[in-house]
C-alpha cells in the first residue's frame, strides 16, 4: 500500500511529499510494516503497487500528476527496482502479470490506446497484442475466465470486444442496450462473467455473460418507479468556437415542447482524462418528471476520443474547454430546448472551475451557475495538499512561460 508520512500536528494544508510503498502482514501491527519503495530524489511522485500472480515479480506505477506514468519492476528476491517503461509522457496501466509476461494498456505510440505484452526476462521484447483503434478509445481491459474484454468508447458509448491473450478477436459483445458497460468480472478458468449496463434512463442492470457462446442473460434488474420508455435520449454533435464537433446527450420526457421555456440542467467536466459516458441519476429523473431537460456535454479535456481529445483541453488549450461548454449552451438555446434565463450549468472540482470560468466569460448566457468544490485559485492551488499533482493538467504560476 502507498502512504505519506503522518503530518505534523496542526498542519492540514501543506504539500503531500515523499510517498512510500509498504508491505503489511495481516495480523501484525502497522508499525512493523516493511518499506518496499521510496524515491528521495523526487518528492512529488506517487505510487501504485502490484504483484504478479505467482508472486515472482513486483511492480510500481509511478506518476507525477494525474496523467503520465512509468512502470518500475523487480523480482521479489531482488532489492532494487528498475525502470521498465520510462518517462511520464504516456500512460501505462498493468492488466495482467503471469508466466513472466506483463500485459499493459498504454497510449505509447497510440493516442487511442493499445495492449502490449512485455517479456520480463527480456524487456526489450515488446509485442502488440491489441492494436490501436484509429477511431475509438480503448477505455478498459478486464480479464474474466481465460479472455480479455476490451471496452471501447464510441462517441461516449460502450462497445465491447472479446479477445484471447494472444490478441485473437473472438467476437464483438452484443450488448442488450446502448449505454455504459462495466465490470466483466470473473476468475481465471471460469466460463462466465458478469457486467453492468446503464444509461440515462436505466439504472445499473447486471447481466451474466457466457464466455463460450457470447450470450448475455439478465441477472439482476433494480425495481424503479418510472417507465424508461417515457423518456427520449438524443445525442447531438454541435460546433465549438474553433470548428470542433463536440457530442452532447440531451434527455427529456416524451412530448416535451421545444419552445424555449423549459428549465435545463447542463453538466460537464472537461479535464483529467475523465470521460462522461451515460449513467443513471435519480435526481435527473425527478428533474425531467417536472418538465426539465437534462444535458451532458463531452468536452475536450476528457478521454472520449483518446489522448488527443484530452490534450486539446489542457494547459494552454484550456480555453477550448470553456468554449466547448459555452457552445453547448448556445446550441440548447438556439434549438429552443431552453432559454438563458432557464439554463443552469453545473460541474464539480475541475468542473467547478469550468462553471466559474464560463460564468465570468459569459454571464449573459446562464440563469443559474453551480460550481461545486471548484478549483478557483489557479495561482496557488499547487501549493497545498495534493494540488501539485494537477500541474500536468493546468500548468503552474511558478513556471514563467506557463504563467505568461
Amino acid at each position: 500500500y502507498s502512504t505519506f508520512d503522518v503530518p505534523e500536528a496542526g498542519v492540514y494544508s501543506s504539500q503531500n511529499q515523499y510517498q512510500k510503498v509498504y508491505y503489511h502482514t495481516l495480523g501484525k501491527p502497522q508499525s512493523s510494516d516493511r518499506l518496499i519503495h521510496m524515491d528521495t530524489q523526487h518528492p512529488l511522485r506517487y505510487f501504485a503497487s502490484s504483484v504478479s500472480k505467482d508472486g515472482k515479480w513486483l511492480f510500481i506505477t509511478a506518476s507525477e500528476g494525474t496523467s503520465g506514468s512509468e512502470i518500475l519492476y523487480r523480482k521479489s528476491s531482488d532489492k532494487k527496482f528498475k525502470v521498465l517503461l520510462p518517462g511520464f509522457a504516456n500512460d501505462h496501466e498493468i492488466i495482467r502479470a503471469e508466466n513472466d509476461k506483463l500485459y499493459v494498456r498504454t497510449n505509447l505510440d497510440a493516442p487511442n490506446y493499445r495492449v502490449i505484452r512485455i517479456d520480463l526476462n527480456n524487456p526489450s521484447v515488446i509485442e502488440e497484442i491489441i492494436p490501436e483503434n484509429p477511431k475509438n478509445m480503448l477505455e478498459i481491459v478486464s480479464k474474466p475466465g481465460d479472455y480479455m474484454m476490451a471496452s471501447y468508447l464510441e462517441d461516449a458509448q460502450s462497445q465491447v470486444y472479446q479477445y484471447d491473450w494472444n490478441g485473437k478477436l473472438i467476437r464483438k459483445v452484443e450488448l442488450p442496450a446502448i449505454g455504459s458497460a462495466g465490470g466483466f468480472s470473473g476468475k481465471k478458468g471460469e466460463t462466465e462473467a458478469f457486467y453492468s449496463l446503464t444509461n440515462f434512463t436505466t439504472p445499473s442492470t447486471v447481466y451474466r455473460y457466457d464466455l463460450a457462446t457470447g450470450e448475455s442473460t439478465l441477472y439482476k434488474r433494480p425495481e424503479v418507479k418510472f417507465s424508461p420508455e417515457d423518456y427520449t435520449t438524443e445525442q447531438v454533435f454541435y460546433t465549438s468556437k474553433d470548428g470542433t464537433k463536440v457530442p452532447m446527450f440531451i434527455v427529456y420526457r416524451n412530448g416535451l415542447k421545444l419552445d424555449g421555456n423549459n428549465p435545463c440542467y447542463l453538466y460537464a467536466y472537461g479535464g483529467f482524462q475523465v470521460s462522461l459516458a451515460p449513467w443513471f441519476n435519480p435526481a435527473a429523473i425527478m428533474f425531467m418528471e417536472q418538465g426539465g431537460v437534462y444535458c451532458v456535454a463531452n468536452l475536450r479535456g476528457g478521454l472520449e476520443y483518446g489522448e488527443e481529445w484530452h490534450r486539446g483541453g489542457m494547459l494552454d488549450k484550456k480555453q477550448n474547454v470553456f468554449d466547448d461548454f459555452i457552445a453547448a449552451a448556445e446550441y440548447l438555446i438556439a434549438n429552443k430546448y431552453t432559454s438563458s434565463k432557464k439554463l443552469a450549468i453545473a460541474g464539480g472540482s475541475n468542473g467547478g472551475l469550468l462553471v466559474g470560468a464560463c460564468e465570468v466569460q459569459r454571464p449573459d448566457l446562464f440563469g443559474v451557475c453551480l460550481p461545486a468544490v471548484g478549483v478557483m485559485d489557479m495561482l496557488r492551488y499547487h501549493k497545498f495538499t495534493i494540488g501539485w499533482g494537477w500541474v500536468v493538467e493546468y500548468g503552474s504560476s511558478d513556471d514563467e512561460e506557463q504563467f505568461g
